[in-house]
């Protein structure tokens, strides 16, 4: 009895030794850090999200919304004429003939309908990549350094 318990024990430890340590990824909380070019400068526009089939605005910003760190949420001027978002662009947003500047002065936001009438280009992005989790990145130097240097296909194309 005791020498099959010993070697029940053995075993164990023999196969839990041999076993590879399983690693559990988490994504990282909070923003990524999405990268884009524009058909055209869009970057003083206020970016709204269309449906799949853009028929529709499904998600777009309140006035008091189009801040980031206490200033407008304007993109970021990069390098080759790529952006970085600072409000929540992805595949479906597009930009409306409002600025941020107009658009944070306004009570209250127009209505879906009205917003879709303003839209300057349902499809205004050549290129779009997410770099994965902003807090990644100790600045935005960081970020411009991957485009100055043609690194950019490294990361996740979207667009």
């Amino acid at each position: 009895m005791k020498n099959s318990i010993l070697f029940g024990l053995i075993l164990i430890v023999l196969i839990s030794c041999s076993m590879k340590p399983q690693t559990i990824m988490v994504g990282r909380p909070g923003p990524h850090a999405i990268v884009y070019k524009m058909k055209t400068d869009y970057s003083k526009y206020v970016p709204v999200t269309l449906s799949d089939d853009k028929s529709r605005i499904v998600s777009y910003p309140a006035p008091q919304d189009v801040f980031y760190e206490g200033k407008l949420a304007l993109p970021t001027e990069l390098h080759h004429g790529y952006w970085l978002d600072n409000r929540g662009i992805g595949p479906n947003s597009c930009f409306i003939k409002i600025t941020y500047e107009e658009y944070s002065k306004m009570g209250q936001s127009p209505s879906p309908d009205e917003l879709y009438k303003l839209i300057i280009d349902k499809n205004p992005f050549t290129e779009m990549y997410d770099l994965g989790a902003r807090s990644d990145f100790k600045t935005n130097k960081d970020i411009c350094t991957i485009v100055k240097k043609h690194k950019l296909k490294d990361y996740k194309k979207i667009i």
